[in-house]
């Protein structure tokens, strides 16, 4: 490789502006800031889709539907065929092996099994849901299926917190 090669390849970039540089420069005076107003200021940001002060796009449109996002329980898959080939015939097969063996990402807390996929060596299975095809195909297979239910933490929404304060609600103004 010589010199002159690495000349050739360089990145061509534009020069940077250099505002407020006199009125000869195209960027002089108000420094392409405009006149007046916050913008011109020093220290200024908006907030992202911020319109000036018109009500934003956002609270201007209708807020229609629900969604149940907020309680969506996320259930990781794993196929008998995937379990054939990452461990070995006896072994117990729970979320933290399918951890270990990267099968399940490391924030999964719930897992079902399905059935795509061949399937000759038993398991013992300790999963959150069996689909009827990989339970056919487990069972077949010589393997046992414990199914662990599915946990939900939600409270309804105007249902008082249980704990010490929600008791000693105390009224210190003087009764008539």
């Amino acid at each position: 490789m010589n010199l002159d090669d690495v000349k050739k390849i360089q990145v061509k970039r534009s020069k940077k502006h250099r505002v407020g540089r006199g009125a000869g420069s195209g960027w002089g005076k108000t420094a392409g800031r405009g006149h007046k107003g916050a913008g011109q200021r020093s220290g200024t940001s908006f907030r992202l889709h911020f319109e000036g002060g018109q009500m934003p796009l956002y609270r201007r449109l209708p807020k229609k539907g629900f969604t149940n996002a907020r309680f969506k329980v996320a259930v990781h898959v794993v196929n008998v065929g995937d379990l054939e080939k990452a461990f070995d015939a006896g072994a117990k097969v729970d979320l933290d092996a399918l951890k270990n063996a990267g099968l399940a990402p490391k924030r999964a807390n719930y897992f079902k099994v399905l059935g795509f996929g061949d399937l000759s060596k038993a398991f013992t299975i300790d999963a959150h849901g069996v689909s009827a095809g990989a339970a056919t195909k487990i069972e077949a297979a010589g393997g046992s299926i414990e199914v662990k239910p599915v946990a939900t933490v939600m409270r309804p929404k105007f249902t008082k917190k249980t704990g010490s304060a929600a008791g000693n609600n105390t009224h210190s103004g003087s009764e008539a």
